[in-house]
């Protein structure tokens, strides 16, 4: 056998090295910025994870002619988004990805993306939960170790009552209970450390940041609501998990719903409030970046993505 001389030795290695970098980078940008008045606003994505739509929402006739016309089958490849918030003075982080609760195969880029726009975990102030759910709060601890050991958790006190109450494990947990425990018990990791701050009902958490019950979903599940020099957007957290078929069927049941038929009536109200007052909607499961409005269409929605723009960086 030949011996490598050392010109092919170094392009060995350094092919090797390039290889292995390649593989370590995400497959798409993590990161999409854009401004709210003076605010700026970064979409972060967590990745995606595969939704079974029949399982979901249904085996009507009418969900699979708005997936056929969507040119999706019925296994939709779900988005997995977070927000930034940089309103100059504090770093907010709006839901924090799956981390490691979907087993590795799904969600967890959540701290990559982040690094990519330029921000440490460590300077993320606070992080506002829109409900305790496995791809919301999952990302907030990792290798048990806080994530974001600087952060303050703002959280709806009905959720944490919720999972409070079903703490242990019972024989009649229904299979939302029993899947959800482990996005609660990340969340319990920062309780334990004094580093969550519940509310209830309408709140001003900071200026031009205020808050919105939507029970339904879960016991707390809250909108968040940012607003700056007139322009104002709402950070939806699980109000759409398939767009091309509830934004047509806002009142279909979710079998992710833990009171579906409230549920359906926030979805019910809120696309409406939505498509009337044209405010930007930040959604964590529409494509990323998942920031649009919504359009009426008769008695439906269409979805109309934010134009692409290229806005100046903040720091």
């Amino acid at each position: 056998m030949k011996q490598l001389t050392p010109k092919l030795l170094i392009f060995l290695l350094l092919f090797q090295f390039a290889t292995m970098l390649a593989q370590s980078q995400p497959a798409q940008s993590g990161y999409y910025r854009t401004m709210v008045g003076q605010v700026e606003v970064i979409a972060l994505s967590d990745g995606t994870v595969p939704v079974d739509a029949h399982m979901l929402l249904g085996n009507s006739a009418d969900i699979d002619s708005l997936l056929k016309s969507a040119y999706l089958k019925p296994m939709v490849e779900t988005s997995i988004n977070a927000y930034l918030i940089n309103n100059g003075t504090r770093h907010i982080l709006v839901d924090a990805g799956a981390g490691e609760l979907f087993g590795g195969k799904y969600g967890g880029l959540l701290v990559q993306s982040l690094r990519q726009v330029g921000y440490q975990p460590e300077q993320i102030t606070d992080i506002l939960i829109t409900h305790v759910h496995l791809d919301h709060t999952g990302g907030l601890v990792m290798d048990n170790k806080l994530v974001f050991p600087n952060a303050t958790i703002h959280v709806d006190k009905h959720d944490i009552d919720f999972w409070m109450q079903h703490l242990q494990a019972k024989a009649d947990d229904t299979r939302g209970i029993h899947a959800n425990r482990p996005a609660f018990m990340t969340l319990k990791t920062y309780l334990d450390a004094g580093k969550v701050s519940p509310f209830t009902g309408p709140t001003q958490l900071f200026e031009g940041i205020s808050t919105i019950e939507t029970p339904g979903h879960t016991a707390g599940h809250t909108l968040f609501v940012l607003e700056s020099k007139g322009e104002k957007m709402v950070f939806w957290g699980d109000l759409v998990h398939i767009a091309e078929v509830q934004l047509t069927l806002p009142d279909n049941p979710d079998e992710y719903d833990f009171d579906k038929d409230k549920a359906a009536r926030q979805r019910v109200s809120l696309y409406r409030e939505a498509a009337v007052q044209q405010y930007l909607v930040a959604a964590d499961h529409i494509s990323f970046p998942g920031i649009g409005r919504l359009r009426p269409q008769g008695n439906s929605y269409q979805w109309v993505p934010l134009h692409y723009s290229i806005p100046p960086i903040i720091r």
